[in-house]
């Protein structure tokens, strides 16, 4: 605490001693300095922000795309990752599975942060971990003109999935006829235990932008082919085993709870392909207007080539069984080295609308389908190259899933220093999947269920909130949300073999009621300064894969439970606010209080056992997570050519009252109350730096810090740089870009410099370079 105290005096001081600010009615806006004037101005659909927005209730961060030009973005989650106390699990480029984490919620409490591109949801709130990430892919990061990130559930607008945060991307609308061009390549050297190899990947991004009189439209087409570095390693622990073939090549090295453990094979390349097709058409009518969003997203994901490091006397490769090396005996299950591949589809259709119904009240509508047209994993009983593999394996399928949302909202401006907004949404949510075996694992034949589960959701909700300016230096706002949630429909697979259908447990219906209020506070002491208080509950309803999935497959068992309770959240900020002629910097303390919190937690099991490790869905009673974060962005640093936006955070988060679960425990069992929360690393940092060298060149360079962390609620994975360890990491990177002529741009980049080797339970990727080209016409 007292090196945070001595941090927070030392920013403090120096936000006095910097910049020349402006008056407090321009609060929420910057100038840009004189060499950013002839900048042209980029049109977004939704709200156009500047960097120095703060809103009325939520704590922001925006970035414009001044912002991001040091940035190497090969994908839309690319753009957020340095912001405050914000982390996105991509593990490599063209990751599916990368979550979003926000303030007191981690990486894998998924469903309590939001993401919206255009007003189409991009957040998954069918499932959780890391199958619950964003469908960030839905967006492409070339067509992004804004982003801006609201901190916490302190607006009525947005549901208590929104306790980590918000985050709304706006993309550009075209103002003539425009053509734009992007060919990356990207490439990394990996090594980690006995995987080393060079990895290569590509990016082609052609988008069309033209306008027809009052009617505006947009094509674009995204392809991206990537290899990643395997993303698990396998080991076991010695046993005393009979009949052991004799082998070499095992690696010894520790397992994250710091034991002996002997590594004898990986996954192998990963080698992923996603194609996006994207058409937006906007129509101005009057004083209104809509925009129709169209994407289209066709991913594989094959991973046929997994190592295994063993090899027996005569020098052969094998892939199962019992083997021994130095007197140390270990068991590779059948299925640890097998192949899988992915195939989904999917499409996103969102409509959005707003006008103005008089001079004092305006509209907004938006509605959206998220559909998979298919999403099916296949895997192998065995490796491919194992001579005991007969063609057998296992698919995960997804039938009948996605979601629809439908909301109304009106704007009143009637009197004088108040703006009221009010409202209406609905959600519904569908999963269904199953698990079953086939006879031939790449044509994922149906030979009998392994599992089956799924159910729906829906939430209807009605807001309201009052923003007023009191008098000249004070500000209020009162809001209330009113959210009533449904499941229904729930079932889970429970076979009976002594009948001769796939048995089923129906889940009893469920509903809930509640009533969120918020409350924000604005005083402006002096002409440069604003300070804001903010208070707010939420409540973040179970989503269906907490509710009722229970899977069985090769890599895991999930077990659901449904008779969760919400989480219920208490959460307050208070925000200082100094504003200067070209940025800001801001301190904002915050305190979060989660009751029943929903938490998945994996158990890994010896490598003998029939699958890796079981999953299950439990409540922690309370969990109270304290934090501060300093920022400061600004603009013409020490000289005009230099930008710097800056932030540190210290979150503190506690598991506080688990009686609940720990009710039944034997006598003397470790308590998991004073543990701090999976996944949550006390320190937190983000440097950007941009040089403008000269007018068409730009020289940058970031750095991103994080503490090491813990992945179990237990916190006995305390050993680093191991396979499943939450490892602490500093990692650099420089980007330079180049404008070869007004429509020629070229760039070069390299993330984690010093080739780091860190690990977020999966190995996060290595020294990786970046190439680019633009084209615009």
């Amino acid at each position: 605490m007292r090196r945070l105290q001595y941090l927070s005096a030392m920013v403090i001081a120096s936000f006095g001693a910097v910049g020349v600010a402006q008056a407090h009615e321009e609060v929420l806006k910057k100038s840009k300095r004189a060499k950013n004037a002839e900048v042209e101005e980029v049109k977004v659909w939704g709200e156009a922000r500047d960097s120095s927005a703060s809103g009325y209730t939520n704590p922001t961060s925006v970035l414009t795309q001044e912002d991001m030009v040091s940035i190497n973005a090969t994908t839309t989650e690319d753009l957020v990752k340095y912001e405050p106390s914000l982390v996105i699990r991509k593990r490599y480029i063209g990751d599916s599975n990368g979550t979003l984490g926000l303030r007191g919620s981690n990486m894998f409490a998924t469903p309590r942060s939001m993401v919206f591109a255009d007003g189409v949801p991009l957040h998954y709130f069918l499932q959780t971990r890391w199958s619950g990430a964003p469908r960030w892919t839905m967006v492409s990061a070339s067509e992004i003109a804004q982003v801006e990130i609201l901190y916490g559930p302190f607006s009525a607008e947005y549901s208590g999935n929104s306790m980590g945060g918000v985050i709304l991307i706006e993309t550009a609308i075209p103002q003539e006829r425009q053509v734009h061009l992007d060919l990356d390549y990207f490439s990394q050297d990996f090594s980690a235990y006995g995987f080393s190899d060079r990895l290569d990947g590509y990016k082609t991004f052609v988008s069309y932008g033209e306008t027809f009189g009052d009617f505006s439209l947009y094509l674009s087409y995204n392809r991206l082919e990537n290899e990643s570095q395997p993303q698990s390693y396998y080991f076991d622990s010695k046993r005393t085993l009979n009949n052991a073939t004799p082998v070499t090549g095992m690696v010894t090295d520790t397992d994250v709870f710091g034991k002996p453990a002997y590594y004898f094979g990986d996954t192998g390349i990963e080698q992923a392909v996603t194609d996006n097709f994207k058409i937006k058409v906007g129509y101005d009518f009057d004083n209104w207007s809509s925009l129709l969003n169209i994407a289209y997203e066709d991913r594989n994901t094959l991973r046929d080539t997994p190592n295994t490091y063993l090899t027996n006397a005569a020098g052969n490769k094998v892939w199962s069984g019992n083997f021994i090396q130095d007197g140390i005996a270990i068991t590779v299950p059948a299925s640890r080295l097998g192949a899988s591949e992915l195939d989904r589809r999917s499409l996103s259709t969102g409509l959005r609308i707003k006008g103005e119904l008089n001079e004092q009240l305006r509209f907004e509508g938006n509605v959206s389908d998220f559909r998979i047209l298919e999403d099916n994993s296949r895997a192998s009983s065995h490796s491919l190259q194992d001579p005991l593999f007969k063609g057998r394996g296992q698919t995960t399928d997804y039938q009948d899933t996605g979601w629809q949302t439908a909301e109304g909202k009106f704007v009143f401006t009637g009197i004088d220093a108040m703006e009221l907004i009010s409202g209406v949404r609905y959600e519904t949510y569908e999963l269904n999947l199953d698990v079953f075996n086939s006879a031939n694992w790449e044509q994922a034949d149906n030979a009998g269920f392994a599992s089956r589960s799924g159910g729906e959701t829906n939430i209807a909700a009605a807001f309201v909130q009052m923003n007023w300016d009191v008098i000249e230096r004070w500000d209020l706002a009162l809001g209330g949300r009113y959210e009533q949630w449904q499941s229904k429909n729930g079932y889970y697979s429970k076979d009976i073999a002594a009948t001769p259908a796939f048995d089923l447990v129906e889940v009893a219906d469920a509903d809930r009621n509640q009533f969120s209020p918020k409350f924000s506070l604005g005083y402006v002491p002096a002409e440069y300064w604003l300070v804001r208080y903010s208070l707010a509950k939420a409540y973040r309803f179970p989503i269906v894969e907490e509710l009722f999935t229970q899977s069985s497959n090769y890599s895991s068992v999930v077990q659901a439970q449904p008779d969760l309770k919400p989480e219920n959240g208490l959460h307050h900020n208070l925000m200082f606010e100094k504003q200067f002629d070209a940025g800001y910097a801001r301190i904002n303390i915050f305190t979060e209080t989660i009751k029943d919190a929903i938490e998945s937690q994996t158990t890994f099991l010896p490598s003998g056992s029939t699958v890796p490790s079981v999953t299950t869905f439990a409540a922690v009673d309370e969990v109270e997570t304290d934090g501060v974060e300093l920022i400061l962005n600004r603009y013409g640093v020490l000289v005009p050519e230099l930008d710097i936006r800056f932030n540190l955070a210290y979150t503190k988060s506690i598991i506080t009252d688990n009686s609940t679960a720990e009710a039944n425990n034997p006598a003397g069992t470790k308590s998991f109350e004073g543990n701090e929360y999976p996944r949550m690393p006390r320190w937190r940092g983000n440097l950007m730096a941009t040089y403008h060298a000269t007018d068409r060149w730009d020289l940058s360079a970031n750095l991103q810090y994080a503490d090491k962390s813990f992945g179990r609620l237990d916190n006995t994975d305390t050993a680093e740089q191991v396979m499943g360890a939450q490892d602490g990491y500093t990692r650099v990177g420089v980007k330079t870009t180049y404008d070869l002529s007004d429509q020629i741009e070229v760039g070069f980049g390299i993330d984690n410099l010093t080739d780091e080797e860190s690990y977020v339970a999966h190995p996060w990727p290595g020294r990786s370079l970046y190439l680019s080209l633009s084209y615009d016409m």
